[in-house]
Parts: C-alpha cells; structure tokens; sequence
C-alpha cells in the first residue's frame, strides 16, 4: 500500500525496496525492482515441467472462473480489518499505527457499500495515508484477475508449486502499460490446478510516484485466500512489509521507514442468506454491532 511522510518540508511519500526515480509512471515502472514477500515452508519446490494443457488455455480458464469469482462476490457482505504501522528499527517495537474496520455491506435499497465501525485517531507521525493506500486495501490487496482484466497483462507461466497440499499453477504478472488513475499488480499469482482460482498473490501494486517532494510509494504484499463457502476462494489474510526509501532534497532529509500492513478479511455472508459459512474449519458468527469506540475482535492468520 502507499503512505505519505510527513516532513518539516511537506508531504513527501513512502516508497519500498526498489526505485529509480523518474517523472513518468509508465518509465518509472520499467525501471523498478522490489523483494517480494519471502515464502515460508508451506511453498514445495517449482516443477519447471511444462503443463500439459497450454498455459494460454489455463489462463483463459482460471480467468473464466476469477469473473466468476467476482460476480459472487459482489453478493457477499464481510467485515475488514486494516492495520498500518511504522516500525523503530533501532528498539523494533511499533512507534505509530493507522487501524480502520469496515463492514461492507448492503443498504436496505440493496446498495452495496462500505461502513466504518471502528476507527481510532492514527497515530502515525513519520507517515499518513494516502488515497493509493485506500485504493489498495478496498481493490489491490485482494486481488481479483478476470477475464475483463487480462488483456491488461502480460501473463508468464513459471510452473507448478505445492502449496500446502494444494497442488497450484505459477504465473508472473506485470502490467502491460500505466493507465492514468489505474492501480495494477507486479508480482507473482498461485492458482489451484483443480478450482482453477487464485489462492495465494505475492507482490506489489504500481504504479509509485517516484518525484522528489511527491513520493508515492508501496511495500509487498502477500494475500492468502481459503475456501469458505465450499465453492470459491476468498481472501482471508493480507500482510504486506518493507523498508521504504525517501530521497532528499530542497531543505529535507532522505529517509528510510520500516512499514508493516495487515488486513484480515472474515464474516463472509452471501446477502440474503442464512446458510452458514466455515472459516479456518470453525462457523464463523455473523458480525455484531461493537459499542462505540470498543475494537472488534480479530481473528487468527489462517494456518
């Protein structure tokens, strides 16, 4: 997600691991890099075999059941918890937090929107959110690639990776051009060789604003999704974390800012419906109404 640094010179911006500074988007994209997330024992070695279907034919059909996907979706209410802190890196204990929960949910009219239900003053000092950084945690971090959006990357099969027990297809994306107002995924997808979805993405969201003064910058992330309603894949967990670089110039300082963001998503419900929805193997209650200005409980990071 991008963050914006506060300085006794303005707003300057957030940025991760990667960097070459430019004043287009679409330039500054071709030149960056960034460390993904780092994977844990959960992730087999790669079997660089190539498959027997085509890669192009798996991608037209995991991106067939992504819009799937999507569309049921947009029928679900769920809740989300969003936290964003800076670390000291010097004591490694946490100096500042931005802590949000929204339900979203569907109006009597059966609108679909969003309700903050707890949202304490942000204690961030070093950084502030930004409206990228909302963008990422409503749209980016659970992402979504439909067949509407794959004409819109370039796609490269990598190969076949256990993850857990889940037997998955290994594919990079990256944006084929920067449109103007347009967020995208650089990274890696694993998609379930069997439900043909998304089950794990490692990566980050472009593009940065790289400019001296105006920084915009996002660390990696990494988004697990479980399947909760015995049919589609759905985000659960999001935790993203870097060291974030900002130059110098005209009166201020470069610094570097150690950020940590983690989103939980739970209490999916299809609107309308009464069935129950099992996550982590327990039934998860439907989200009550929390007194004002009392936190919600949070779950676990799924296993």
């Amino acid at each position: 997600m991008n963050l914006r640094s506060l300085s006794s010179a303005g707003l300057l911006a957030l940025a991760v691991v990667l960097l070459s500074a430019s004043s287009s988007p679409a330039a500054a994209q071709d030149k960056d890099s960034f460390t993904p997330m780092a994977l844990d024992a959960g992730f087999g070695p790669m079997d660089l075999t190539p498959p027997t279907t085509p890669p192009d034919d798996i991608i037209k059909n995991f991106a067939a059941k992504e819009s799937e996907f999507q569309e049921a979706l947009n029928h679900y209410t769920y809740r989300r918890m969003a936290r964003v802190q800076t670390i000291d890196d010097d004591t490694h204990k946490v100096d500042g937090e931005w802590y949000q929960v929204d339900d979203v949910i569907f109006t009597p009219d059966g609108r679909r929107t969003e309700k903050t239900v707890y949202a304490p003053e942000s204690t961030l000092e070093r950084v502030q959110m930004s409206p990228s950084d909302l963008q990422d945690i409503q749209h980016g971090y659970p992402f979504v690639l439909t067949t509407e959006e794959v004409p819109a990357y370039n796609i490269k099969y990598v190969g076949k990776q256990k993850v857990d027990e889940i037997n998955c297809y290994v594919f990079d994306v990256s944006p084929k051009q920067i449109v103007k107002q347009h967020r995208y995924l650089l990274g890696r997808i694993w998609v379930d060789a069997q439900d043909l979805q998304i089950v794990v993405t490692d990566g980050r969201m472009v593009p940065d604003d790289t400019k001296s003064g105006q920084e915009d910058l996002h660390p990696p992330f990494m988004t697990w999704r479980e399947q909760v309603d015995g049919h589609y894949w759905f985000p659960v967990y999001t935790k993203g974390e870097g060291v974030l670089h900002f130059s110098g110039g005209h009166g201020y300082m470069g610094e570097d800012v150690h950020i940590r963001d983690v989103v939980k998503y739970t209490d999916y419900k299809r609107f309308g419906s009464t069935s129950t929805i099992i996550f982590n193997g327990q039934e998860v209650k439907s989200a009550q109404p929390n007194a004002p200005n009392q936190p919600p409980a949070e779950p676990k990071k799924p296993q």
